[in-house]
């Protein structure tokens, strides 16, 4: 069976055939380094990370292209000219790259705990100003771009296609547009390559139309031109992404190049809490940190894997813990046969028929748009039938167990990332029971005023790298970045 993908430019399931065959190049929108990461990027980037390792797992050589937003991210009004890096560090008095430096490791160190495989190019908006300055540069050349008093905007009406990616039409978007538009826009759909920067302005680079710096939409077209060529691949983000960035990237990376951008579009749906959109401004923000104190990353990554990456997904405390029920179930099936084949343990019940099922089944599901919910569905099957085998009075025989074995740390483990180290989480548990100790001690010291022993507790986790955070009616904790 072919892999089949939806691809959000056709709004169709589609037969996947790279470009170059046995070459996948694909390219997703990383995160804008100003705060520590949500859920929200753990199911984007789980996502994205489980669609790499599927693909390798076929046979494809993967370059996978993920950028870092350290520079000309918009806030929510996109006209303000605010860059939420350099809002952020004005507001903490730091340097911006000091600031930037501080979230992308805390970025990275959150992938890594939930084993989101790094990419294979994690290049900086900062770090590749000369490539957007070429891409303006170019689009002013073909008669798409102008320029106004140092703003560079790009002219969607030069451009016939603009809208095919999310479906709007150019005429709908003008009628909807606000009467405070931008005054320097030819049409009210346009919009900036280039924005002009007063000096005052931390982030800011010269340019040939003044000092400045690029628009948001900008970087990714042109970082994905430099490391995967002007046509690749795949092309993932967040569905929220689809308007007005990544329908920009296509335009603008199509007029410069004069060829099709991405050919396959992977958006990843949206995360709710407790059946409410998640924001910062709602006060139910979960960061990936704090999730990790009370999940497993296995768990967290079941939860996300459990639901097919187009659809919705809710966290609650009831989903997760059915989550980390779950995955203790596929992880306790593999031990059972470990120990079984470690006993040398050959018994007569065989295991075959199941194994070939659960291998068919498994690609059959993500072979379907990666339809995770299935494929973990055939793994549980596959479970199920080995604790039969295991508890009969014949035993499985040791072969078939060898190839359960295998199979539960391919599937479940290389492609899914569901295999639990033993040793890893030992270490986890040991630490959350520490804290929870350490915690519970120093506020029984508080409640008998014995504020100088509770004061000794917070000075010594914070100098081996542990904060404790007070809040109303608990106190949290968290690995200092």
């Amino acid at each position: 069976m072919s892999l089949r993908v939806f691809n959000t430019l056709t709004r169709a399931k589609e037969e996947f055939v790279p470009l170059t065959p046995g070459y996948v190049g694909m390219y997703c929108c990383g995160p804008t380094v100003y705060d520590h990461a949500h859920i929200g990027h753990a199911k984007l980037y789980v996502a994205m990370d489980m669609v790499v390792r599927y693909l390798r797992h076929r046979g494809y050589r993967v370059r996978y292209v993920m950028n870092i937003t350290d520079v000309g991210h918009l806030t929510d009004d996109a006209d303000s000219g605010e860059d939420k890096v350099a809002r952020r560090a004005a507001a903490e008095r730091v340097d911006p790259m000091e600031l930037v430096e501080t979230y992308t490791r805390s970025f990275f160190e959150d992938m890594d705990a939930l084993k989101v495989q790094r990419p294979n190019i994690a290049p900086r908006a900062s770090a590749h100003i000369p490539e957007q300055i070429e891409m303006v540069r170019q689009l002013l050349e073909k008669g798409f771009a102008y320029e106004v008093d140092g703003a560079v905007y790009f002219d969607v009406t030069r451009a016939p296609e603009y809208g095919k990616l999310s479906g709007r039409r150019l005429e709908d978007l003008e009628a909807g547009a606000r009467v405070d538009v931008d005054p320097n826009k030819r049409n009210p759909g346009d919009f900036l390559l280039w924005r002009p920067a007063a000096p005052g302005h931390i982030l800011r680079w010269p340019s040939p139309w003044g000092w400045g710096y690029p628009g948001w939409h900008l970087e990714c077209s042109a970082m994905a031109r430099r490391y995967l060529g002007e046509t690749f691949d795949i092309h993932g983000g967040g569905l929220e992404n689809i308007f007005p960035h990544n329908e920009d990237e296509v335009a603008q990376s199509e007029a410069a190049n004069g060829c099709p951008f991405a050919r396959y579009w992977i958006h990843v749906n949206s995360l709710t809490v407790g059946g409410q959109k998640m924001g910062k401004s709602l006060g139910n923000a979960i960061y990936i940190k704090d999730a990790l104190k009370r999940w497993t990353p296995e768990g967290i990554r079941f939860f996300i894997l459990s639901t097919h990456y187009r659809s919705v997904l809710d966290v609650t405390d009831d989903a997760l813990a059915a989550a980390e029920a779950g995955v203790r179930r596929l992880n306790t099936a593999l031990r059972l046969a470990e120990e079984a084949i470690a006993a040398g343990r050959d018994g007569q019940a065989g295991l075959g028929q199941a194994l070939e099922e659960a291998r068919q089944r498994f690609h059959e599901a993500m072979d379907d748009d990666f339809n995770t919910a299935s494929a973990i569905a055939a793994l549980f099957d596959l479970a199920r039938e080995l604790n039969s085998a295991l508890a009969s009075g014949t035993g499985a025989r040791l072969e078939d167990l060898k190839e359960v074995v295998a199979t539960f740390r391919t599937m479940a483990g290389d492609v899914l990332g569901l295999v639990r180290d033993d040793s890893a989480e030992a270490d986890q548990e040991l630490s959350r029971h520490l804290m929870e100790i350490l915690i519970s001690l120093r506020s029984t010291l508080r409640a008998r005023k014995e504020f100088a022993l509770a004061d000794e507790i917070r000075e010594r986790l914070a100098a081996a790298g542990i904060e404790l955070e007070d809040r109303p009616g608990e106190t949290v904790w968290r690995r200092r970045t």
